[in-house]
């Protein structure tokens, strides 16, 4: 009887101390991750900090060049300023113009003119809606067996009750 208790004594024994083994190997796993996060983490912080004192040089450079281009540019008046704009506009059509007249007709040709390629548009889309409507009268047919007078006709491929007067 009592090598049974001692023999049990021994199992239960060894049972517990494999259980603490498992454990201490689980928790040393467990802290060799925490370890890892937290290493990965300050990077992480590091890298966050890096890159905030690269956005703030970076504002202060714009600032900076803002501020030096400000000084740089002549005080004009607005209205001035868009006068200029309409007349270096035109200014840039009578060029192109006069370039182009200077161009072989055969070049000329290649040249899509502004107002040709809003009618060529225009058309497009006029063609456009055109081919959607005729699509939707295709869609919207009815079968010729529905149509009327259709019993009046002989179907395609059967011969007719009279006889042909043309001679075989």
């Amino acid at each position: 009887m009592k090598k049974i208790f001692i023999i049990s004594i021994v199992i239960s024994f060894a049972m517990i101390c494999s259980c603490q083994k498992q454990v201490s190997v689980a928790e040393q796993q467990l802290a060799q991750r925490k370890v890892e996060l937290d290493a990965r983490e300050t990077a992480l912080d590091e890298r966050d900090k890096d890159l905030s004192l690269r956005e703030t040089a970076l504002r202060e450079r714009e600032n900076a060049l803002t501020k030096k281009a400000a000084v740089n540019v002549p005080p004009t008046a607005p209205v001035v300023q868009s006068q200029d704009a309409i007349r270096d506009a035109a200014q840039a059509k009578a060029e192109r113009d006069r370039k182009l007249q200077q161009l072989p007709p055969e070049l000329r040709a290649l040249v899509p003119n502004p107002s040709t390629a809003e009618k060529d548009k225009l058309t497009k889309e006029r063609l456009s809606e055109a081919q959607g409507a005729l699509k939707e009268l295709m869609n919207q047919k009815q079968p010729r067996s529905q149509m009327p007078g259709a019993a009046g006709f002989p179907a395609t491929g059967v011969a007719s009750p009279t006889s042909s007067p043309m001679p075989q």
